[in-house]
Parts: structure tokens; sequence; C-alpha cells
């Protein structure tokens, strides 16, 4: 045991205790009295130096309530992250954190988000409205200085204000050097790795703009020929089944890849996107159907547990980090009441993330809806109906719609190309029904740019030609 230091005031009282026993004890010789012999306190040296702290008193609850900074009318659903405990406002914007843990962050689908270092009961937050407007960038799109450049340049001069990345692609790729170690193992860094990707990041969000994360989480043709114990496998090969692109998918049911969808999800939040993506979340469509085997049987009754879940404990995990979830769906599961066969239901997916994006693309609804026979002549109805009813399926939970819109030539009906008519006609359509933005998708990520509002003279906030490096093939 380490010896206490001797302070003049431990020297002195301890010199006073002994004098007092020798004083006892010659008063006991002299006189011959019996005298009780002396205890000295049981009290160590320690206490006299160190006393005992009076406890600390219980954090005092945090009562407030959180208001739209320009109309200063509640924000009802929004959160307040406590450390790892989430608290919704009531329908009044009004909120209690009993133990409230700093710093505090507080957001809601439709605004940016804010963080509160110390608070004073009661509390008035006031977030700002923010409406998305995005284009997207390919796993190899984001990887090419020219195609990149010329979507930035975009962001500079017009109404758009944010940017889609791939961060998981269809294949499974990942474009920076992650640190995920399974990513690192299975050989998920691919061809395409921008070795400024940080820097790039931080440029994007220096000039303002929203960015988020797009992770294809079911379909990884790299994981699954990893571990092909976690694949979708083909019942005549016992290989991993691969759907018509030849490209091999994930068993939903498996925990394991809910795991490493989290982790790649994760690195890219701490990386400091605004918003995490899932897209395929979901039970493949098209190849053999009757021909792939999962962990579990595949019906209804097992596929929407599975895919809720997966979206349930990745929103668990990811929005105390301060990210927006959100989650990509078929267009027509707006129409349809059961899962549309791959797990997808409007009502399962709402409670569990922030953005519903359905892709609403007009080529996608091969069988038309309810008055629309030939869905690419009105594009702008087939949008509005769309996002009506899904906003109507999803008015029990605080989520927003933010659709996916077609800027691509038509491939189901009479290839007509999509220019500026029918892309301001969906865009039109989605904020009639009460969307919160929208996103641009071209697989070759070439926009018509005469179909977006000027932003007026560039802000200067992106320089596409800034931390341009060449590819670095392995």
């Amino acid at each position: 045991m380490e010896d206490l230091p001797e302070s003049p005031a431990v020297r002195r009282r301890l010199f006073t205790v002994g004098g007092l026993a020798l004083l006892a004890l010659a008063l006991s010789l002299l006189t011959g009295a019996r005298v009780a012999p002396f205890r000295a306190p049981t009290t160590s040296p320690a206490a006299y130096l160190f006393p005992p702290m009076a406890s600390r008193p219980a954090p005092t609850p945090l009562e407030g309530q959180v208001v739209n900074a320009d109309t200063k009318t509640p924000v009802a659903g929004a959160s307040i992250h406590s450390g790892s405990e989430e608290v919704r406002a009531d329908a009044d914007g009004r909120f209690r954190v009993v133990t409230p843990r700093y710093p505090l962050l507080v957001k809601a689908p439709g605004y940016g988000r804010l963080t509160l270092e110390t608070a004073i009961s009661p509390l008035t937050v006031s977030l700002q409205p923010k409406v998305v407007k995005a284009a997207y960038l390919t796993y190899y799109g984001v990887g090419d200085k020219g195609i990149r450049g010329r979507v930035l340049e975009l962001l500079n001069r017009t109404e758009l204000n944010g940017v889609v990345i791939d961060v998981k692609g269809d294949r499974g790729w990942i474009p920076y050097r992650t640190e995920v170690p399974l990513a690192r193992e299975a050989g998920a860094r691919g061809p395409v790795n921008i070795k400024e990707f940080d820097q790039m990041l931080a440029d994007l969000k220096a000039a303002g703009v929203y960015t988020i994360a797009r992770i294809v989480v079911f379909k990884d043709t790299v994981l699954a020929h990893h571990r092909p114990e976690w694949a979708v496998i083909d019942g005549r090969t016992g290989q991993p089944w691969l759907d018509n692109e030849r490209l091999a998918w994930l068993d939903p049911f498996r925990v394991e890849v809910w795991d490493y969808a989290i982790a790649v999800a994760k690195e890219a939040a701490q990386k400091g996107f605004d918003e995490i993506q899932f897209d395929y979340v979901r039970f493949p469509t098209d190849g053999r159907i009757g021909a792939a085997f999962y962990s579990k049987p595949n019906t209804r009754e097992t596929r929407l547990p599975a895919i809720a879940g997966f979206l349930a404990r990745a929103r668990r995990e990811l929005a105390p980090m301060g990210v927006f979830v959100a989650a990509d769906l078929f267009g027509y599961t707006a129409f349809n009441e059961n899962d549309t066969d791959i797990g997808q239901r409007i009502e399962e997916f709402a409670p569990h993330v922030d953005y519903l994006s359905p892709m609403v693309y007009p080529s996608g609804y091969h069988l038309g809806i309810p008055g629309v026979r030939n869905p690419v002549e009105n594009p702008y109805k087939v949008v509005f109906e769309s996002v009506k009813l899904i906003r109507k399926r999803s008015a029990h939970a605080p989520v927003k719609v933010r659709p996916w819109i077609q800027d691509f030539r038509d491939y189901a009906f009479d290839r007509r190309p999509f220019g500026v008519k029918e892309v301001q006609a969906q865009a039109k359509g989605a904020a009639d029904a009460g969307a919160l933005g929208w996103m641009l998708w071209n697989p070759r990520n070439v926009y018509t740019s005469e179909a977006l509002r000027s932003k007026g003279a560039p802000n200067g906030g992106i320089k596409p030609t800034a931390h341009e490096e060449p590819l670095d093939f392995p």
C-alpha cells in the first residue's frame, strides 16, 4: 500500500493523539487510579486529508418544446438524443428528458439538426426547415473527376442542394479505403479508391451541401462470395444464387448480414454524411426466384419482420450518431396492401426511418396505376398519387417522403426520352403531394440541367477542380 504524505496538519493531529495517551498513562502511575485504556480514533489519517464528498445531486430533468424556426409552430415527433436514449416530442413538440446527458442532439426529418452542449429547463429548441433536392453519383461516377465535376457544377448553379453518393454500391464495392475489418477481408475496396474522399466530403459540407450515403444492403456479390454461408443459395447448385444481372444476394434473415451493413453505415456516419440511405433493403425480384433458398422459410410472415427488424436496429444504432436514416422502396408499394412479395410495406417501414424514398419512376409502373394506363404519358399524376398514398399510409409515424424521380430514357413503354417537361412534371407532382424535396436518378449521372431552377450566381463554395486525383486501381 502507498504511504500517505504526512502534511503538517496530519502530524499535529497525530501528535495530539499521542500526547493524550502519554498524559493518561502518567496520571495513572502517580495516583494509582485505574484509567480506562485510551482508544485512538478509528478515523484514518487519509480521512482528514480526503473528507467524504457530498453526494452529487441527480441531474435535473430537462423539459422543453421543439418548434419550426420560421413559423414557430411545434415540430411533432422530433427526436432528442441523450447518449443512446431517444426521446420523441409529442404532438405539441414538447419533450422531457429525465436524465439528460450532454451534448444533446435534436433533429427531425425536414429540418437541420442541432447540438446542445448545455441547456436550462424549460427550453425552446428552434429547428431550421430544410428541403433537399439532390442528384445521384454512382460508384464509378463519384470516382471519375469529370462526372463528379459536372454534378458539383450543377450544385453550384441550380436549385440542387444535396448529393447521393454510392458508399456501398450494387456489387458491394466501397469507393474509399474502408476500415471495416470484414469489408477489407472480403475485398470490398474494388477498382475505385478516392484517396481524398474525406476532403471531398468536407468541401461539400462546407459549401452547405446535404450529403447522403447510399448503402445497398442485401445485394452484395462481394460478401456473398466471401461468406457463401450468408448468401441466398441456389438450390440447383448449392452456390450463391444470382439475379438477372449475375449478381449475388445476401440472406436478409442472417443477423450477420445486418451487422455488416450497419458497420459500413457507421463508418459513413463517422465520415460526416448527413444521411444514411439503405437501398435494396428487400428480397430479390428478378432471376430464378424459385431456386433461391434462405435460412428461413420465405413467406410474408417472415419477410416483413426481417426487413423491418433490420431497419429498426439500424436506426437504433445510427440515430444517436446524428445521421438521418432513409430507405428506398418500390413505387408500387404505395398501392399494394401486401409486402409486394419482397418484404416492403409502408406501415412497417415508417416507424424505423426518417425518410421514405420511393422510386416513383413512371417507367417502373409497367402495369400502370388506377386511372393511368400509360404512366410515361402522365408523370405528374404517377408521382402525385404515389407520394400522396405513401404519406397517408405513413401518417402514424414522424416520417417524411422524399422520392426518387426519373431523369433517364423510358425503358418499359415507348423508349421516349425524359427531358425538361417530364422532370419538371415529376418535381411538381412530388411537391403538390407534400413531399419534402426529391432526388434525381440517372445511372450515367447525366442530368437535365435545363429542368432545374437557377440558383443565381455561383456561390463559389464547391470547386470541382479541387482535390482531383487520379484513381488508384489495386
